[in-house]
């Protein structure tokens, strides 16, 4: 079997070393511009356009990370991109979850308890206790409930704060409210109203951009806070500064933004109420990432079926 790889801005011999010793007997070479030779499988991270196009042959995409919006995009803008029979798959997990669930956490933490405050009381140089907020009606609503959002809601849940989620299709998670149904439907502002804080990890889709703007922030809870950690196409940045600044919001947690990385002369960066980091909520981890890929791969040769095949019409 023959296997591309591609990872831009990183040293490709060790994941081409841990494709090999778990796949024996693979041929895997690092695709270079005019590579148009036969391949079964592509394992790639934003590959370019030439990388996928004009390979009949191949028989899926494994993509490095749980967003496959880059790939899409190529689709979008150039129908015909990807082989027509090869399956998009994306990583479950592999590492991923346990740290998205983490950085959650903490947000919610830091924000129930205030921590945001005091640190910016300390900028000020000011002593005075602040009260936490009850935590009985400090509800976290996480919009997108697939493989990540699921169990990021599930951690928050055992914080002991109310939790309610929203999909697309209707999802039940135990002790967990749930909506479901189109975007900006009634079941969806439903599922906003009264929320304290809310965590987004939709999918990104054409459908799914500035999905994050004044009309959603104004059916959350007066004084409520976001945290984005999808794709920073969801967020409707300037909405995001006006409600900061009139008091609909009262901070956000961004980890990811539409030009990345975030450039020097960004509001973002001067707004207080604003924290920011660097695409890390949910690093992929190699190991991990590279065993599921490799037992992928050989279901697939076996002609069985996998997780995480991508439906190219919804984008997710």
């Amino acid at each position: 079997m023959k296997i591309l790889f591609w990872l831009p801005q990183a040293d490709a011999s060790t994941w081409l070393h841990g494709l090999a010793r778990a796949l024996p007997g693979a041929e895997l070479r690092e695709w270079q511009p005019g590579d148009n030779a036969a391949a079964d499988y592509a394992v790639v991270w934003r590959p370019p356009r030439e990388l996928l196009s004009a390979r009949p042959g191949l028989r899926a995409i494994f993509n490095l990370g749980a967003g496959v919006d880059a790939i899409l995009a190529l689709e979008r803008e150039q129908p015909g991109t990807l082989p027509r029979d090869a399956l998009l798959v994306r990583l479950e997990d592999s590492g991923m979850a346990d740290q998205m669930c983490e950085y959650v956490q903490h947000a919610v933490l830091r924000y129930l308890r205030r921590f945001d405050d005091y640190a910016l009381a300390q900028a000020r140089g000011e002593w005075h206790v602040l009260a936490p907020h009850p935590r009985e009606t400090f509800t976290v609503g996480v919009l997108g409930l697939g493989v990540l959002g699921a169990q990021v809601a599930r951690s928050v849940a055992a914080l002991g704060v109310p939790v309610r989620g929203f999909s697309r299709s209707a999802r039940h998670l135990d002790g967990i409210a749930t909506w479901s149904g189109p975007l900006h439907g009634e079941q969806f502002y439903a599922f906003l109203d009264g929320v304290k804080l809310l965590v987004n990890l939709l999918p990104a889709t054409p459908d799914t951009e500035n999905i994050l703007d004044a009309r959603v922030f104004a059916r959350l809870e007066r004084g409520a806070y976001v945290v984005n950690v999808a794709r920073g196409t969801h967020l409707a940045e300037q909405d995001l500064l006006d409600a900061l600044a009139d008091g609909t919001l009262a901070a956000a947690t961004l980890d990811v933004f539409r030009e990345e990385p975030l450039p020097p002369d960004h509001l973002f960066w001067r707004e207080t109420r604003i924290t920011i980091t660097p695409h890390s909520s949910a690093l992929t981890l190699r190991d991990e990432a590279i065993s599921q890929i490799a037992d992928k791969i050989e279901a697939l040769a076996r002609g069985e079926t996998v997780s995480g095949v991508v439906h190219i019409e919804r984008g997710y």
